[in-house]
């Protein structure tokens, strides 16, 4: 079958690069959702594929990137992997996470699916409609990022006294600072396996969904937002259906099956409410800030001080975040254990990971009501698309559209949750209850890793339609439900309030006295 006039060697050099796959490590992870795994960590003969670090253009118009890895995530493979390299504080990591932590099986066989755990126990019902919702995948730091990552290289490199740490020895001498500003939020090789991957596997779930007729008759939507690791992210998903899940031959025109569009994934860019009230207000994240000069940050800056056998003055909360993150990059992006990760032991990790709640929680859930209601157009256009789906399932007993894909970010995702009421704290996060919210429900580690996802699917079943939820595979009861997949009335009734107002014209727009000259 063919797709366009795209040369057939890059189908074929994608497919190469899939199969070599990316080496897989062993968290120690709790679990969430009340959803048990049971694994079994055995060792395996290491595979090792040498290669030199080298540029290699990858299918579909993906970016130029450098590619070298070792281990396998071919189809129904098990990923080699050591407990060792593996970061002590690896779910700390908030939305820098790897999705694995989320989904530990999925280290041992990266398209796994735990097909009793979505099961419903409603015998009648099919599913008729999917849409999702989904983060892009794993992603270089920005550029603004990578600015204070070179500022903290800086300061270890002539600040810090190396007394024969071997850890520190390694980043003064051997390390290298590869992160530059060109790479800038761009997707890594990982993120487009993260794609990959959970397109196979969401297609291996509903299968009479995700069908190669449905592609090729334009029955299955990409919508992604207009940064490029959304874009390179959701061709990735394309090319795990077509080329790894159908094993479809020919060359493919991803491009034409991809809509662009913000103001859906980018919802929070054309809220002006939020624009001037959160993202440019000096004051929204007070409580951000003045965590940073808590007893707990402190204690961090002092024992990290004392790691680098350096003044405490030399350091910020900004560059011990810097390394932090450092030490999420280097695992997430390369899956190394990197020497950076020394440099903090679980405890600071905690308080680390609350600041980077608390940001997430003050500027994209619950500490602003605009946060969440920004994303109004989302959440109108979710239920629309269920609506169409349940009316088309009646009248014609076959959906328009079975399949949706939605692509974009951890932004995108935040506020809709927490829109529709989802990990909510009795007790708001603040800068002073560090200590009272270890328990809490909000945590970014757990809800939106690279490649997190909300999937909405609509089932017929004999008298109703029922909706199942799924964060990242696993179920998530809706608010006050205990019902596995509530009928569909019954949900619009939960939301009735929302979908008769949440106007996002009204919940956007600023009064006159509140804009400059400029703006007028």
């Amino acid at each position: 079958m063919m797709y366009s006039s795209e040369p057939r060697e890059k189908l074929l050099l994608a497919d190469y690069f899939w199969k070599l796959g990316y080496k897989q490590e062993v968290p120690g992870r709790r679990l969430v959702f009340s959803v048990q795994y049971f694994l079994v960590y055995s060792s395996a003969k290491m595979m090792s594929i040498a290669c030199k670090r080298s540029l290699v253009l990858v299918a579909f118009g993906f970016a130029v990137a450098p590619f070298c890895s070792a281990g396998n995530v071919m189809r129904g493979a098990k990923a080699n992997h050591r407990a060792g390299d593996t970061p002590a504080i690896a779910e700390y990591f908030g939305t820098k996470s790897r999705y694995e932590e989320v989904n530990p099986h999925l280290i041992d066989d990266a398209l796994a699916v735990n097909e009793s755990l979505l099961k419903l126990p409603y015998n009648d019902c099919v599913p008729v409609h999917l849409t999702a919702v989904i983060r892009h995948g794993t992603r270089y730091p920005t550029a603004k990022n990578i600015k204070k990552l070179h500022q903290l290289h800086k300061v270890v490199l002539e600040k810090a006294q190396d007394l024969g740490e071997g850890w520190l020895d390694e980043i003064k001498n051997r390390w290298k600072m590869d992160y530059t500003d060109d790479i800038d939020g761009n997707i890594a090789e990982k993120g487009r396996e993260d794609h990959r991957n959970l397109a196979v596997r969401l297609a291996k779930t509903f299968p009479s969904l995700f069908t190669a007729d449905n592609f090729r008759q334009d029955r299955m939507q990409f919508i992604t937002s207009t940064k490029p690791r959304c874009e390179d992210s959701a061709k990735a998903f394309i090319q795990g259906l077509v080329m790894h899940h159908w094993e479809l031959k020919g060359p493919l025109d991803v491009e034409k099956h991809l809509q662009r569009n913000d103001n859906l994934m980018r919802f929070f860019e054309h809220c002006r409410r939020f624009v001037v009230d959160v993202e440019e207000n000096k004051t929204a994240l007070k409580e951000v800030d003045l965590f940073k000069t808590k007893a707990e940050m402190k204690t961090v800056l002092e024992k990290v001080a004392s790691r680098l056998h350096t003044a405490y003055s030399d350091l910020t909360p900004d560059l011990i975040e810097a390394a932090f993150y450092l030490c999420s990059y280097e695992f997430a992006i390369k899956t190394v254990n990197s020497p950076w990760c020394n440099l903090f032991d679980e405890e600071d990790a905690k308080v680390l990971e609350y600041g980077n709640d608390l940001k997430q929680y003050w500027k994209r859930t619950y500490g602003h009501e605009i946060n969440q209601k920004s994303s109004c157009p989302l959440f109108h256009d979710l239920f629309e698309r269920l609506d169409k789906a349940a009316e088309d399932s009646k009248k014609f007993a076959t959906v328009e559209k079975p399949v949706t894909i939605q692509v974009g970010h951890a932004e995108t995702l935040l506020p809709l949750l927490s829109l529709m009421g989802f990990f909510k704290d009795e007790v708001p996060l603040t800068s002073d209850n560090f200590a009272q919210q270890q328990n809490r429900t909000f945590r970014s580690s757990q809800i939106v890793p690279y490649a997190s996802n909300l999937v909405f699917v609509l089932h017929r079943c004999r008298d109703s339609h029922r909706v199942q939820l799924l964060l990242n595979e696993k179920p998530l009861p809706f608010p006050s439900s205990s019902d596995p997949a509530p009928e569909y009335h019954s949900l619009r009734d939960l939301y009735g309030e929302l979908l008769e107002g949440c106007d996002a014209r009204r919940e956007c727009e600023l009064p006159n006295h509140n804009l400059s000259n400029a703006e007028l």
